[in-house]
Protein backbone atom coordinates (compact mmCIF):
# COMPACT_ATOMS: atom_id res chain seq x y z
CA UNK A 1 0.00 0.00 0.00
CA UNK A 2 1.27 3.43 -0.91
CA UNK A 3 0.23 6.07 1.61
CA UNK A 4 -0.76 9.56 0.59
CA UNK A 5 1.57 10.83 3.28
CA UNK A 6 4.05 9.40 5.76
CA UNK A 7 4.55 11.47 8.89
CA UNK A 8 7.75 10.83 10.82
CA UNK A 9 7.16 11.91 14.41
CA UNK A 10 3.96 11.34 16.34
CA UNK A 11 4.02 14.14 18.85
CA UNK A 12 2.11 17.45 18.59
CA UNK A 13 3.20 18.53 15.10
CA UNK A 14 2.94 15.07 13.61
CA UNK A 15 -0.43 14.27 15.14
CA UNK A 16 -1.79 17.65 14.08
CA UNK A 17 -0.69 17.03 10.49
CA UNK A 18 -2.25 13.57 10.65
CA UNK A 19 -5.58 14.93 11.84
CA UNK A 20 -5.77 17.47 8.99
CA UNK A 21 -5.00 14.73 6.49
CA UNK A 22 -7.29 12.17 8.11
CA UNK A 23 -10.16 14.63 7.96
CA UNK A 24 -9.28 15.08 4.28
CA UNK A 25 -9.84 11.33 3.75
CA UNK A 26 -6.16 10.71 3.06
CA UNK A 27 -4.38 7.45 3.84
CA UNK A 28 -1.72 8.44 6.35
CA UNK A 29 1.02 6.60 8.21
CA UNK A 30 2.50 8.06 11.40
CA UNK A 31 5.80 6.59 12.56
CA UNK A 32 6.89 7.50 16.07
CA UNK A 33 9.67 6.29 18.37
CA UNK A 34 7.96 7.46 21.56
CA UNK A 35 10.59 9.87 22.90
CA UNK A 36 9.29 13.46 22.75
CA UNK A 37 11.80 16.12 23.81
CA UNK A 38 9.55 17.41 26.61
CA UNK A 39 8.89 14.02 28.19
CA UNK A 40 10.25 15.04 31.61
CA UNK A 41 8.53 18.44 31.70
CA UNK A 42 5.91 18.22 34.48
CA UNK A 43 3.34 20.58 32.93
CA UNK A 44 2.71 22.26 29.61
CA UNK A 45 1.53 25.86 29.48
CA UNK A 46 0.47 28.58 27.08
CA UNK A 47 -1.65 26.20 24.99
CA UNK A 48 -5.27 27.22 25.19
CA UNK A 49 -7.70 24.57 26.60
CA UNK A 50 -4.74 22.49 27.84
CA UNK A 51 -2.91 24.97 30.08
CA UNK A 52 -1.27 23.16 33.00
CA UNK A 53 -1.84 19.68 31.60
CA UNK A 54 1.02 17.20 31.41
CA UNK A 55 2.66 16.82 27.99
CA UNK A 56 1.98 13.08 28.07
CA UNK A 57 -1.74 13.63 28.69
CA UNK A 58 -1.99 16.13 25.83
CA UNK A 59 -0.22 13.74 23.46
CA UNK A 60 -2.32 10.77 24.58
CA UNK A 61 -5.59 12.62 24.01
CA UNK A 62 -4.36 13.87 20.64
CA UNK A 63 -3.40 10.35 19.57
CA UNK A 64 -6.76 8.98 20.71
CA UNK A 65 -8.63 11.60 18.71
CA UNK A 66 -6.43 11.24 15.62
CA UNK A 67 -6.80 7.44 15.50
CA UNK A 68 -10.58 7.77 15.35
CA UNK A 69 -10.09 8.61 11.68
CA UNK A 70 -10.01 5.23 9.90
CA UNK A 71 -7.49 6.23 7.21
CA UNK A 72 -4.75 6.93 9.76
CA UNK A 73 -2.29 4.21 10.78
CA UNK A 74 0.10 4.61 13.72
CA UNK A 75 3.31 2.57 13.98
CA UNK A 76 5.60 2.63 17.00
CA UNK A 77 9.04 2.37 15.45
CA UNK A 78 12.03 4.51 14.55
CA UNK A 79 12.48 5.76 11.00
CA UNK A 80 16.15 5.42 10.06
CA UNK A 81 16.29 5.77 6.26
CA UNK A 82 14.46 7.94 3.74
CA UNK A 83 14.88 8.23 0.00
CA UNK A 84 13.05 9.30 -3.13
CA UNK A 85 12.17 6.36 -5.36
CA UNK A 86 10.54 7.33 -8.67
CA UNK A 87 7.45 9.38 -7.76
CA UNK A 88 7.33 8.28 -4.12
CA UNK A 89 9.30 8.32 -0.91
CA UNK A 90 10.41 5.18 0.89
CA UNK A 91 10.87 5.20 4.66
CA UNK A 92 12.65 2.31 6.35
CA UNK A 93 12.44 1.67 10.07
CA UNK A 94 14.68 0.24 12.74
CA UNK A 95 12.61 -2.96 12.83
CA UNK A 96 13.22 -3.53 9.10
CA UNK A 97 9.86 -2.40 7.73
CA UNK A 98 9.63 -0.32 4.56
CA UNK A 99 6.79 2.07 3.74
CA UNK A 100 6.03 4.12 0.64
CA UNK A 101 4.26 7.47 0.47
CA UNK A 102 3.55 10.24 -2.00
CA UNK A 103 4.51 12.94 0.53
CA UNK A 104 6.57 13.08 3.69
CA UNK A 105 6.23 15.22 6.81
CA UNK A 106 9.31 15.50 9.00
CA UNK A 107 7.96 16.18 12.49
CA UNK A 108 10.99 14.61 14.10
CA UNK A 109 11.76 17.29 16.68
CA UNK A 110 15.14 17.90 18.25
CA UNK A 111 17.28 16.61 21.11
CA UNK A 112 18.50 19.26 23.54
CA UNK A 113 22.16 18.99 24.48
CA UNK A 114 22.62 19.05 28.22
CA UNK A 115 25.48 20.90 29.88
CA UNK A 116 27.81 18.51 31.74
CA UNK A 117 26.83 19.91 35.13
CA UNK A 118 25.55 17.44 37.75
CA UNK A 119 21.85 18.10 38.28
CA UNK A 120 21.40 20.00 35.01
CA UNK A 121 19.71 17.20 33.07
CA UNK A 122 17.60 16.20 36.08
CA UNK A 123 16.22 19.76 36.36
CA UNK A 124 15.80 20.29 32.61
CA UNK A 125 12.24 21.17 31.63
CA UNK A 126 11.28 21.64 35.28
CA UNK A 127 13.37 24.36 36.92
CA UNK A 128 16.16 24.60 34.36
CA UNK A 129 14.16 26.01 31.50
CA UNK A 130 14.51 27.65 28.11
CA UNK A 131 11.17 29.38 27.43
CA UNK A 132 9.64 32.07 29.66
CA UNK A 133 6.35 31.85 27.77
CA UNK A 134 6.06 28.17 28.63
CA UNK A 135 7.43 28.28 32.19
CA UNK A 136 8.02 31.87 33.30
CA UNK A 137 4.69 32.38 35.05
CA UNK A 138 5.35 29.46 37.40
CA UNK A 139 8.58 31.07 38.70
CA UNK A 140 7.38 34.68 38.61
CA UNK A 141 8.89 36.99 41.22
CA UNK A 142 11.30 34.28 42.36
CA UNK A 143 15.10 34.26 42.52
CA UNK A 144 16.12 33.53 38.95
CA UNK A 145 19.47 32.74 37.39
CA UNK A 146 20.34 33.10 33.72
CA UNK A 147 23.14 30.80 32.64
CA UNK A 148 24.79 32.71 29.81
CA UNK A 149 28.17 34.09 28.86
CA UNK A 150 27.59 35.57 25.43
CA UNK A 151 26.67 38.76 23.61
CA UNK A 152 23.01 37.74 24.00
CA UNK A 153 23.21 38.09 27.79
CA UNK A 154 21.67 41.55 28.02
CA UNK A 155 18.69 40.85 25.76
CA UNK A 156 18.08 37.54 27.56
CA UNK A 157 18.10 39.32 30.92
CA UNK A 158 15.72 42.02 29.66
CA UNK A 159 13.30 39.33 28.53
CA UNK A 160 13.31 37.37 31.80
CA UNK A 161 13.11 40.62 33.79
CA UNK A 162 9.46 40.82 32.78
CA UNK A 163 8.77 37.81 35.03
CA UNK A 164 11.14 38.58 37.90
CA UNK A 165 13.18 41.54 39.14
CA UNK A 166 15.50 39.27 41.15
CA UNK A 167 17.85 38.08 38.42
CA UNK A 168 21.50 37.07 38.37
CA UNK A 169 23.69 36.30 35.37
CA UNK A 170 25.82 33.17 35.85
CA UNK A 171 28.77 32.96 33.45
CA UNK A 172 29.93 29.46 34.46
CA UNK A 173 33.56 30.49 34.08
CA UNK A 174 35.48 33.68 33.40
CA UNK A 175 33.25 36.42 32.04
CA UNK A 176 33.29 36.58 28.23
CA UNK A 177 30.34 38.95 27.83
CA UNK A 178 31.29 41.81 25.47
CA UNK A 179 32.06 45.05 27.30
CA UNK A 180 29.14 46.92 25.73
CA UNK A 181 26.62 44.37 26.96
CA UNK A 182 28.36 44.10 30.31
CA UNK A 183 27.96 47.83 30.82
CA UNK A 184 24.25 47.55 30.03
CA UNK A 185 23.86 44.74 32.53
CA UNK A 186 25.59 46.78 35.24
CA UNK A 187 23.52 49.85 34.38
CA UNK A 188 20.30 47.85 34.74
CA UNK A 189 21.66 46.36 37.98
CA UNK A 190 21.76 42.75 36.82
CA UNK A 191 24.48 41.11 38.98
CA UNK A 192 27.03 39.15 36.97
CA UNK A 193 28.43 36.19 38.92
CA UNK A 194 31.59 34.64 37.53
CA UNK A 195 32.94 31.20 38.38
CA UNK A 196 32.51 27.64 37.19
CA UNK A 197 29.40 25.83 38.36
CA UNK A 198 30.12 22.61 40.23
CA UNK A 199 26.56 21.28 40.49
CA UNK A 200 22.90 22.15 40.71
CA UNK A 201 21.45 21.03 44.02
CA UNK A 202 17.85 19.94 43.58
CA UNK A 203 15.11 17.72 44.89
CA UNK A 204 13.35 15.69 42.19
CA UNK A 205 14.13 18.32 39.57
CA UNK A 206 13.23 21.28 41.79
CA UNK A 207 16.27 23.54 41.95
CA UNK A 208 17.37 24.61 45.42
CA UNK A 209 20.79 26.16 44.94
CA UNK A 210 23.83 26.44 42.71
CA UNK A 211 27.15 25.14 44.00
CA UNK A 212 30.27 26.76 42.52
CA UNK A 213 33.64 25.06 42.23
CA UNK A 214 35.19 27.57 44.63
CA UNK A 215 32.72 26.55 47.34
CA UNK A 216 30.24 29.41 47.03
CA UNK A 217 26.53 28.62 47.09
CA UNK A 218 23.64 30.57 45.59
CA UNK A 219 19.99 29.89 46.33
CA UNK A 220 17.82 30.02 43.21
CA UNK A 221 14.34 28.83 42.28
CA UNK A 222 15.01 28.43 38.55
CA UNK A 223 17.61 28.92 35.86
CA UNK A 224 16.93 30.03 32.32
CA UNK A 225 19.38 28.82 29.71
CA UNK A 226 19.58 28.27 25.99
CA UNK A 227 21.19 25.00 24.98
CA UNK A 228 22.29 23.75 21.58
CA UNK A 229 20.29 21.05 19.87
CA UNK A 230 20.74 18.10 17.58
CA UNK A 231 18.14 16.70 15.24
CA UNK A 232 16.44 13.56 16.47
CA UNK A 233 17.15 11.92 13.09
CA UNK A 234 19.22 12.66 9.99
CA UNK A 235 16.34 11.98 7.59
CA UNK A 236 16.41 15.58 6.41
CA UNK A 237 20.04 15.11 5.37
CA UNK A 238 19.25 11.86 3.59
CA UNK A 239 16.52 13.61 1.62
CA UNK A 240 18.67 16.66 0.88
CA UNK A 241 16.68 19.28 2.80
CA UNK A 242 18.37 22.64 3.27
CA UNK A 243 18.83 24.24 6.69
CA UNK A 244 18.12 27.88 7.56
CA UNK A 245 20.57 30.35 9.11
CA UNK A 246 19.69 29.11 12.61
CA UNK A 247 20.36 25.47 11.81
CA UNK A 248 16.73 24.34 11.56
CA UNK A 249 15.12 22.62 8.60
CA UNK A 250 14.34 25.38 6.13
CA UNK A 251 10.63 25.69 5.31
CA UNK A 252 8.51 28.28 3.55
CA UNK A 253 5.19 29.69 4.78
CA UNK A 254 3.48 26.48 3.64
CA UNK A 255 5.85 24.24 5.67
CA UNK A 256 7.46 22.99 2.44
CA UNK A 257 11.16 22.14 2.59
CA UNK A 258 13.61 22.71 -0.25
CA UNK A 259 12.80 19.19 -1.51
CA UNK A 260 9.52 18.92 -3.45
CA UNK A 261 7.07 16.64 -1.69
CA UNK A 262 8.83 16.89 1.68
CA UNK A 263 7.27 19.02 4.41
CA UNK A 264 8.52 19.72 7.92
CA UNK A 265 6.82 20.98 11.08
CA UNK A 266 7.44 21.46 14.77
CA UNK A 267 10.64 22.00 16.73
CA UNK A 268 12.93 20.89 13.91
CA UNK A 269 11.87 23.95 11.90
CA UNK A 270 11.95 26.81 14.40
CA UNK A 271 13.49 28.13 17.60
CA UNK A 272 10.04 29.20 18.77
CA UNK A 273 9.33 25.97 20.56
CA UNK A 274 5.97 25.38 22.16
CA UNK A 275 3.12 22.89 21.96
CA UNK A 276 0.91 25.54 20.40
CA UNK A 277 3.45 26.42 17.73
CA UNK A 278 4.16 22.78 16.86
CA UNK A 279 0.45 22.04 16.60
CA UNK A 280 -0.12 25.02 14.31
CA UNK A 281 2.70 24.13 11.92
CA UNK A 282 1.59 20.51 11.77
CA UNK A 283 -1.97 21.50 10.96
CA UNK A 284 -0.75 23.77 8.19
CA UNK A 285 1.49 21.07 6.71
CA UNK A 286 -1.37 18.57 6.64
CA UNK A 287 -3.76 20.97 4.94
CA UNK A 288 -1.22 22.02 2.34
CA UNK A 289 -0.29 18.43 1.52
CA UNK A 290 -3.95 17.69 0.84
CA UNK A 291 -4.13 20.77 -1.37
CA UNK A 292 -1.03 19.63 -3.29
CA UNK A 293 -2.43 16.13 -3.74
CA UNK A 294 -5.68 17.53 -5.11
CA UNK A 295 -3.74 19.62 -7.60
CA UNK A 296 -1.64 16.63 -8.70
CA UNK A 297 -4.71 14.43 -9.10
CA UNK A 298 -6.27 16.99 -11.46
CA UNK A 299 -3.25 16.96 -13.78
Amino acid sequence: MKFDAIIVGGSYAGLSAAMALGRSLRNVLVIDGGEPCNRQTPHSHNFITQDGQTPAAIAALAKEQVLKYPTITFVTDKAIKAEKVDDSFEIRTESGKCFSGKKVVLATGVVDQMRPIPGFAECWGNTVIHCPYCHGYEVRNEKIGILTNSDASYEFARLINNWSKDIRILTDGDCEIPEENLEKLHYKKFPVIEGEVEALIHENGKLQKVLFKDGRELELTAIFVRVPFQFATDLHEQLGCELNDHGHIKVNDLQQTSVPGVYAAGDATTGFRSVASATATGNKAGALINHELIHEEDI
